[in-house]
């Protein structure tokens, strides 16, 4: 009968192997079984699988359209870069900005630029056609040429004449819009009163801009509209972006290092040894500048290095599912054994056993996807909130994304399941039935490091992401020398700031303002740089870069902003550009010649841009700009007449929404039709912040993720090891042991590895963390209790997942394991 029975096995074999379709049908049954009646443990791998690659869908969702930024411009462009030396000390810094005369004349002396473009922006523009008056959030000027280098769709014009003549512009489709509804816009004129009431010519009618584009306008006028005759000389004024087609061939490195004689053969005196010049290819500034300040076109900045971190991270969490895979696999590898025996003993192959267990495991990920799928769904809308974009996952509307997930949910199940069948296709078909094997007797230490490693990653995430926020929790509230408390900022262009006086009279009478100041820049924010002349009475004269800051003259007293010698400036009607307060950094750096001589011999001493202007102050050093970068030299001078960027408004805190209101309905009076816009300047520190806190949130995320898939694993671990050990716990009971006494016998192995796993851990987390800090200024501690702690929890984390289990099977009752015996 068992020969009989045997026959018609090998002869189903010999069947299915002679019809691929039939056997492959018969493996994705019994696979479909095995998932079936192992509920706990598909569950498991299908949980932490559908995680880990929800998580990795996610990111490389996020790094696909980081890396789509610019793409769609297919010329060899790059952008003019400066780095500029401030003070003799030879403090530097990168800024996105370069001079007007430096377009032409680069192109005029190098064959390597083919064409070039410069680029001024005003923001919240003021455009009138007849009666219809709007604000558009930024415009550019720009040169001729800039259509011919940028590919961006011209929906109704000549590209390449579009810019030619004067006042000429181009409009989006939402401009349009919203200046002449339905209407054909082409040839008709569109106003804008500022400065200079200015009339442009409609020449054509553009798409309006992808949001993955670093430069974002919504309409283009030619530059040559606001030329004036200073502009052609203005060699050391830094106002623009320029950007060049490079000629087919042509090397950025080499060009950039020509740039230094061309420097010195422009720029006046020992001018030019403070700038030096580089190319930054157009498709690597979105990603590629995180280091380079005054980047004011560079939409959604956000730096490359966190982009892959947080892919890295996100290949992590996928590969610790997938370790948890292999765990349980091997680990049950006895409950396979007989199997592999019988089908071995009756002509199966060993690579059509491995093939069946590869089949099971890819059978998993795809049943993992469909979770995954819906987890993607769920987590886009939070991830578009925290990054500012909008991703989305249209996975039947791409083939290229429907490629890229069916072979990769493929390659998941193939990785995750390669080693067990290979390991469980290689046992010995007259040995494991003989039973004279001890299946996964040697796998222990396998998988002993396995969750080991595992739990080294989650627990690194975990210090890592303590420190990130540490960080960024520091540099949030550290005092930066001056209050940002309850001050509400409101950016005003040439037109508003002209009723400065006024507006600063008629907010100044309610006892819900207590102070009103006006600036060209923003505390927080990279603030100009310019050339100027120290003439010491007791010494020669120097010329020197640094930072400035224009401001009215009751700026320091509403920021409170202490002095370390001399006093404020004095007065209200005080001649432009006379008076100057310089921080502490520069004073050293001016008397850095007279180390004798106090900081304070600096008073009345002429500084400036002309002979006659004296530093009346020296004011203790603030953080003028974001924490991550040291206090720099720097000077505020009082110019009330030139005109100002922001007005500054200290409310009465005590009637926040009273106090806005009031300012809106003066703002109202003041400039009737023009829209009321504020940030309070804590606000406006949050936006300096923000990419660090989206990085902090985003890898809190993936290490919790992290954390949980490994737990996961763990739980897996210790329910096969309750399992396999039921009757030895059995006999514990009837022998007298407690269910603590089993349960701390079933623990300690997980929770020995859990410890084992803090000591590789935690050196290495403080090695990356410490390595991370030295790009901050200012930086916190590397404090050992956050070690303690994250190990704390870790292992109560382990514990709580190991115990479910053991105390489950530490109560069972014992007749019920020991009745077969």
């Amino acid at each position: 009968m068992a020969l009989a029975v045997k026959n018609v096995l090998i002869g189903e074999i010999k069947r299915n192997q002679c019809n691929p379709q039939k056997m492959i049908k018969n493996y994705l049954k019994i696979a479909w079984r095995n998932i079936w009646k192992n509920k706990v443990f598909s569950a498991i791998n299908i949980i932490g699988l559908s995680v880990g690659m929800a998580a990795c869908i996610v990111i490389m969702l996020f790094v696909s359209y980081e890396k789509s930024f610019d793409n769609f411009h297919k010329k060899n462009i790059c952008r003019l870069n400066e780095v500029q030396t401030i003070g003799a000390q030879g403090a530097t810094q990168k800024v996105g900005l370069s001079m007007f005369p430096m377009g032409p004349t680069l192109k005029m002396e190098f064959p390597e630029i083919k064409n070039f473009t410069r680029v001024h922006w005003d923001n919240k523009y003021q455009l009138t056609q007849n009666d219809k008056r709007i604000f558009v959030p930024q415009v550019f000027f720009v040169d001729s040429t800039f259509l011919q280098m940028f590919d961006f769709k011209v929906l109704r014009s000549d590209a390449q004449t579009a810019l030619l003549k004067p006042h000429s512009a181009l409009i989006t489709e939402e401009t349009a819009k919203k200046l002449f509804g339905d209407a054909d816009p082409i040839g008709k004129t569109i106003k804008h009163y500022g400065d200079d009431t200015v009339t442009y010519a409609v020449t054509g009618v553009l798409a309006n801009v992808p949001k993955n584009s670093q430069l974002q306008f919504d309409a283009l006028f030619s530059f040559s509209s606001i030329y004036k005759p200073w502009m052609f000389t203005n060699w050391g004024g830094n106002w623009l972006d320029t950007f060049f087609e490079l000629t087919p061939g042509a090397n950025a490195a080499t060009l950039d290092q020509k740039f230094p004689a061309y420097l010195k053969r422009h720029l006046k005196g020992d001018g030019w040894k403070y700038y030096k010049l580089f190319t930054l290819p157009l498709k690597d500034i979105h990603a590629n500048s995180a280091d380079i300040g005054l980047d004011y076109l560079n939409y959604q900045k956000f730096d490359k290095k966190s982009t892959n971190l947080f892919a890295i991270i996100a290949l992590v969490v996928l590969v610790i599912a997938c370790v948890n895979f292999i765990n349980l696999s091997t680990a049950r590898s006895v409950e396979r054994a007989k199997e592999v025996g019988i089908r071995k003993s009756i002509g199966a192959y060993r690579f059509q056993l491995a093939f069946q267990f590869l089949g099971e495991t890819v059978m998993i990920a795809f049943l993992a996807l469909l979770f995954s799928i819906v987890l993607v769904e769920l987590a886009l809308p939070y991830i578009n909130h925290l990054s500012d974009r909008n991703i989305t996952f249209d996975l039947f509307g791409s083939i290229k994304v429907l490629s890229a997930v069916l072979v990769g949910t493929v390659f998941i199940g193939i990785i995750s399941g390669i080693y067990p069948a290979i390991y469980l296709s290689s046992f010995q078909a007259s040995r494991v039935l003989k039973g004279s094997v001890q299946v996964g007797k040697n796998k222990g230490l396998l998988r002993n490091v396995l969750v080991v490693t595992q739990f080294s990653i989650a627990i690194f995430l975990m210090i890592a992401t303590v420190f990130v926020l540490k960080q960024l929790q520091l540099m949030q509230t550290q005092d930066p020398g001056y209050t940002r408390d309850q001050i509400v900022n409101i950016p005003v262009d040439g037109i508003t700031t002209r009723k400065y006086d006024l507006f600063k009279k008629e907010l100044s009478g309610s006892p819900l303002i207590t102070g009103v100041t006006a600036s060209v820049d923003i505390l927080g924010s990279h603030l100009d740089q310019t050339g100027v002349s120290f003439r010491p009475s007791f010494g020669s004269k120097q010329d020197l870069g640094t930072t400035l800051l224009v401001v009215d003259t009751n700026y320091l007293d509403l920021f409170k902003i202490k002095l370390a010698a001399g006093k404020n400036f004095s007065g209200d009607k005080i001649p432009d550009y006379r008076q100057f307060i310089v921080n502490e950094a520069l004073a050293k750096e001016l008397m850095k010649d007279y180390p004798k001589k106090p900081l304070s011999d600096l008073i009345g001493q002429r500084f400036g841009f002309d002979s006659v202007s004296t530093i009346v102050g020296i004011a203790k050093n603030f953080n003028f700009n974001s924490l991550q970068y040291k206090i720099e030299p720097m000077f505020l001078v009082a110019a009330h007449n030139t005109g100002f960027r922001d007005f500054s408004v200290k409310i009465n805190g005590k009637n926040t929404a009273a106090a806005i209101a009031f300012i809106k309905s003066t703002w109202d009076g003041v400039y009737p039709g023009y829209p009321f816009e504020y940030q309070f300047l804590d606000d406006h520190f949050a936006e300096v912040y923000k990419a660090d806190n989206q990085v902090s949130q985003i890898v809190g995320i993936l290490a919790g993720l992290a954390i949980f898939i490994s737990c996961l694993g763990l739980f897996g671990l210790a329910s096969h090891s309750a399992e396999k050990r039921v009757k030895e716990i059995g006999v514990r009971k009837v022998l007298g042991a407690s269910v603590q006494n089993i349960t701390l016998m079933l623990s300690r192995n997980f929770l020995g590895l859990v410890l084992f796993a803090n000591l590789f851990a935690w050196p290495f987390a403080w090695f990356m963390v410490h390595h991370w800090l030295q790009a901050y200024a200012y930086r916190v501690d590397i404090q050992w209790w956050v070690f303690l702690i994250a190990g704390t929890v870790s292992i109560l984390i382990a514990f709580c997942t190991v115990s479910f289990q053991s105390i489950k099977a530490a109560m069972a009752n014992p007749v019920e394991s020991l009745r077969s015996e």
